[in-house]
């Protein structure tokens, strides 16, 4: 197993620089690059709000400042080096370090992929053991409808129909939207402040959550009936063993082989995101700033979080694997 994970990260750094060389490519290859987006504030920002010269001069030092002066490959070349200093470069739309940028959005996305995580796997995993259990049943048939009706509806609508029915849109004035805590939260007592981030938390959680319930849920009933048709477990229910005994000790540890290919996914949960939730719900996190940096050209910012989303992957992988041998130890990676 030794042996396998040192292979393993061996073959992550040419997978890394494949990711973000292509991601460097890409971007660099984009019109309206950062120099563009500054000439036109200077153009339109000077005279009073008219059109302004701008001298050779100032182009030069404009492109000198944002190293593009350079050939693509030696740019890249120069970010790699930085990276290996932990040297993120500066954000052009923000004036300052690009790694303070992405970490400031942290709060956002780490609160909401956390609870996510957590909540969809202690829902998803007993809802598909129960599924697989009751199979073709009523339970079943109704429960298999309402999450496909779920998985049918975009973000989008979703996020829509929740504020309409229950932030004040048309109906209930429950929830609040935007941020994550009130006002007054820094005026609260520890169990206010609790109760006042779960309140915040509600609505786009549940909007961050319905798609993931769907996949999750039928994987599990999926594997899980895989298992209950194998031979050794016919074999320790015909020895009188409780179905309940054979399903939970016996069928559910070979059934979580599947979802623990998922499982390395934990670590992505740093830069969980979505845009299209944080825009509906007015979330300032991960999404909406690869959003705007993207727009902006602010290479690195983008090359920022792609280098830590790529890192993140390429560990998590990693750890699926492990999780699997612990799960199962007739599997033997060598």
């Amino acid at each position: 197993m030794a042996l396998y994970i040192i292979r393993r990260l061996l073959l992550a750094i040419p997978t890394f620089i494949g990711i973000t060389l292509i991601t460097f490519l890409i971007i660099n290859a984009a019109p309206g690059g950062p120099i563009e987006q500054k000439l036109q504030q200077l153009q339109f920002g000077a005279k009073g709000g008219g059109k302004g010269e701008i001298s050779q001069e100032i182009l030069d030092a404009m492109v000198k400042q944002y190293g593009f002066d350079k050939p693509v490959h030696e740019r890249y070349i120069i970010w790699v080096k930085n990276i290996a200093k932990l040297d993120f470069g500066e954000s052009y739309s923000y004036q300052e370090p690009a790694i303070d940028v992405i970490t400031s959005k942290f709060p956002v996305s780490l609160s909401f992929g956390i609870a996510s995580l957590f909540l969809t796997y202690l829902i998803c995993i007993p809802l598909g053991v129960k599924k697989a259990i009751k199979a073709g049943g009523v339970f079943d048939q109704i429960s298999g409808v309402v999450l496909y009706f779920l998985y049918a509806i975009p973000p989008l609508v979703s996020g829509i129909l929740l504020i309409v029915w229950f932030a004040g849109g048309s109906h209930f004035d429950w929830f609040p939207i935007g941020n994550l805590y009130s006002d007054n939260y820094d005026s609260l007592t520890t169990m206010g402040k609790l109760w006042d981030r779960t309140y915040h938390f509600i609505l786009p959680l549940t909007c961050y959550m319905l798609g993931n319930f769907t996949e999750l849920t039928m994987l599990v009933r999926n594997s899980m009936l895989d298992v209950i048709s194998s031979d050794y477990v016919r074999t320790a229910r015909s020895k009188g063993l409780t179905d309940k005994f054979v399903y939970y000790k016996h069928a559910l540890r070979n059934a979580l082989i599947p979802v623990a290919t998922g499982l390395g996914g934990f670590l992505r949960v740093f830069l969980a995101g979505s845009l299209v939730i944080e825009r509906i719900f007015n979330l300032d996190g991960i999404g909406l700033l690869s959003y705007n940096s993207i727009l902006a050209r602010d290479y690195n910012v983008i090359m920022g979080i792609t280098f830590i989303s790529a890192l993140l992957l390429l560990i998590g992988n990693i750890i699926s694997d492990i999780v699997y041998v612990l799960i199962d130890p007739r599997i033997d990676f060598k």
